[in-house]
C-alpha cells in the first residue's frame, strides 16, 4: 500500500465516527427522563451524562442540564447528573446552579491533564467525582476525599497516565477501594469485570460503606449484575445522551473491536 493510500484510509477511519454519528438519532431530554423512569421500574437507579456539541456554550449546556434535573426531580427518578467539567468551563457557579436543582452531581473523569482542575472544582463545589484507578495521583486524591461527604465513582480509567500508568489496573483499583473502605458517603464501583466487582463490593460492604455497582448502558452487564444481585448491592446505570454521544461510542467501538465478542460471551454466561 502506498503512503498516499494509507493516509486516505486513515483519514476515512478517523472521519467515520462523526460521519455515522450525524446519521444517528439524538435522544431528547424527555427521552432520557422516560429511560430513567423505566430503569427505576426495573429497581435500578440512574446516572445521566450529556455529550454536547463541541461548539455549545457553557451557559447553554448548564441550561440543558438544569432542565434535565428539573424533569428528573419532577418524576421522582433516583438519578445523578454526570458533568463534563470542560464543557462548563470548570465554572463552580454553573456546577452549583445545576446542583441547586436538587439532584446529586458527579464530575466525570477525563484526561490526566485536566485532573487537577476537575479535582479542585469538586472540592470547591462539593460535587461528587469519578476517580480513575490507573493514575498515580489517584491514591492521593482518594485520601483527600475519603472523609468528605461527596459521592465517589471508581473507574479503571480510559486515558493512561503517560508517566506512571498502572501495570495492573485491577490491583490499583482494589488499592483505592481499601483506602475508601469505611467512609460514610457513597462509593460507586464502576466496572464490568465480575471478578473485580465482587472483590471491590465485598471490601466496601464489609467495612460498612454505602456502595453501588455502576454500569454503562450498552456494555455487557449480565455477569456483573448477577454479582450485585447475589450480594444485594444496588445498581446504578449510566445513560449517555446528546449529539456528541454517537461519535464517541462509535470511536470506542473502532478502538476496541473486542467489545462485540465480550458482549456475546457475557450473553451466554462465559
Amino acid at each position: 500500500m502506498t503512503s498516499a493510500a494509507y493516509a486516505r484510509l486513515r483519514g476515512i477511519r478517523y472521519a467515520l465516527p462523526d460521519s455515522i454519528g450525524q446519521l444517528m438519532p439524538v435522544a431528547t431530554i424527555d427521552n432520557v427522563v422516560r429511560t430513567c423512569a423505566e430503569v427505576g421500574r426495573r429497581r435500578m437507579s440512574s446516572s445521566v451524562g450529556l455529550f454536547a456539541n463541541d461548539d455549545a456554550s457553557p451557559g447553554d449546556i448548564a441550561a440543558e442540564l438544569i432542565e434535565l434535573a428539573d424533569k428528573l426531580r419532577a418524576t421522582g427518578c433516583d438519578a445523578v447528573i454526570a458533568l463534563k467539567s470542560p464543557q462548563l468551563a470548570f465554572d463552580a457557579t454553573l456546577v452549583g446552579q445545576i446542583a441547586d436543582r436538587g439532584m446529586p452531581v458527579v464530575l466525570d473523569a477525563l484526561r490526566l491533564d485536566q485532573a487537577e482542575r476537575i479535582h479542585a472544582l469538586a472540592v470547591e463545589s462539593g460535587a461528587g467525582i469519578a476517580i480513575p484507578a490507573r493514575w498515580q495521583r489517584s491514591t492521593r486524591d482518594v485520601q483527600g476525599l475519603r472523609d468528605l461527604p461527596c459521592r465517589i465513582r471508581l473507574v479503571k480509567g480510559e486515558w493512561a497516565d503517560p508517566v506512571h500508568d498502572a501495570e495492573d489496573i485491577g490491583a490499583a483499583y482494589l488499592s483505592l477501594v481499601r483506602v475508601l473502605a469505611g467512609r460514610k458517603a457513597v462509593v460507586g464501583v464502576a466496572t464490568h469485570d465480575p471478578v473485580l466487582a465482587r472483590a471491590a463490593l465485598g471490601i466496601l460492604r464489609a467495612a460498612g460503606t454505602p456502595v453501588e455497582l455502576e454500569q454503562l448502558r450498552g456494555l455487557p452487564a449480565r455477569r456483573t449484575m448477577r454479582v450485585a444481585c447475589e450480594m444485594d448491592i444496588p445498581v446504578r446505570r449510566y445513560t449517555a445522551f446528546g449529539p456528541g454521544w454517537w461519535p464517541y461510542a462509535i470511536e470506542q467501538a473502532l478502538r476496541r473491536p473486542y467489545l462485540p465478542v465480550w458482549a456475546l460471551r457475557d450473553l451466554v454466561g462465559r
